[in-house]
C-alpha cells in the first residue's frame, strides 16, 4: 500500500565544481517492500545443499529467502553439533533486521536433535519473536501428520550416535522409526558429496513393509532431487529435511498453492 504520493525532482544547482545539477525527490511512494512471503534461513557454514534446494522449490519471486550462516566446520558429531547452540540467536538477529520475517528456519536436522527443539526455538525467538520457528524435526512431524503417516523408516548420512539422536527426537514427536539406516559419515563435505543415485539406492534398501512413509534426514544431503523416483519405486510418501522445512515455512507464511516436482508433500 502506498504511503506517500510521488512527485518530480526538486533542488538547487550545485557549485560549479560539482557533478552538475543535483535534485532531490521531495515525495515518493512506499509499499511493504519485496516479498509477499519472507523466509529466513539459518544454514550451517559447511552446508552446500540447503540454499540450492530451497531456491529450486521456490514457486516465484513473491517468495523470498534471506540467509545467514552459523559457524560449523568440524565433524558432524554430538559435541560439535551441541556447540552451535550459543551462536543461534546472534545469527538469527542478522537476518533482515527491522524488516518483516514470516518464518525462520534452522537448517540442521542433527543439530536440532542434539540441542533440542525447545532450546532451538527459544534461541531463534529471542532474536525474531514474530517469526514462526521451523526446524527439520518439527517440520517432519507436521509433514507426516499432513500425510497421515505415523510409521516411518528413516535414512540418514550420520554416524550411529548422531542418527540415534535424530531417531529419539522423532520418537519424542510421536514418530518412533520402525527402521533407521545410516551411511555412517562424519565429515560434512562427504555428506554433501553423496550422489542422488546413491541416496536413491539406499532409500530402497532402507524401506520396510511396516513403514507408511520415509524420512530422509539432513539439510546438506542431495536427497530432494531423488524424491519423485523414490516415491514411485516405494509407492509411499518420502519426506526430506529441506522439503519439509520449506513446506512448513511456506504454509505458515500463508502460501497455499501446491508445488509440483518435489514429492507428494508439496502438492498438498
Amino acid at each position: 500500500m502506498a504511503k506517500a504520493a510521488s512527485a518530480g525532482l526538486s533542488g538547487n544547482p550545485t557549485a560549479a565544481s560539482g557533478p552538475g545539477r543535483v535534485g532531490r525527490c521531495a515525495d515518493y511512494q512506499l509499499d511493504d517492500g519485496p516479498g509477499g512471503y519472507r523466509i529466513g534461513l539459518l544454514a550451517l557454514s559447511s552446508d552446500l545443499v540447503v540454499e540450492r534446494d530451497l531456491m529450486d522449490m521456490r514457486p516465484g519471486n513473491d517468495v523470498l529467502i534471506f540467509t545467514n550462516r552459523v559457524d560449523f566446520h568440524r565433524d558432524c558429531d554430538v559435541e560439535s553439533l551441541a556447540a552451535m547452540a550459543l551462536d543461534l540467536t546472534e545469527a538469527a538477529r542478522a537476518i533482515i533486521p527491522g524488516s518483516r520475517l514470516d518464518a525462520l528456519i534452522y537448517a540442521c536436522t542433527s543439530g536440532t536433535a542434539v540441542i533440542g527443539v525447545e532450546r532451538v526455538e527459544a534461541a531463534l525467538h529471542a532474536a525474531r519473536p514474530e517469526a514462526l520457528c521451523v526446524t527439520p524435526i518439527t517440520a517432519a512431524q507436521a509433514a507426516f501428520d499432513a500425510l497421515g503417516a505415523g510409521r516411518i523408516a528413516v535414512l540418514t548420512p550420520y554416524i550411529e550416535e548422531v542418527a540415534a539422536r535424530v531417531a529419539r527426537a522423532l520418537a519424542e514427536r510421536g514418530l518412533p522409526p520402525v527402521a533407521t539406516t545410516s551411511f555412517n559419515i562424519a565429515k560434512p563435505g562427504d555428506i554433501s558429496a553423496v550422489t542422488p543415485a546413491s541416496i536413491h539406492a539406499a532409500a530402497l534398501a532402507a524401506d520396510c513393509p511396516e513403514a507408511q512413509a520415509m524420512f530422509i534426514s539432513c539439510t546438506d544431503f542431495r536427497s530432494l532431487e531423488a524424491v519423485p523416483q523414490i516415491e514411485r519405486d516405494l509407492g509411499k510418501p518420502v519426506v526430506t529435511s529441506n522439503q519439509a522445512m520449506f513446506w512448513m515455512a511456506l504454509r505458515s507464511a500463508g502460501y497455499k498453492a501446491p508445488i509440483t516436482g518435489y514429492g507428494r508433500l508439496l502438492e498438498l
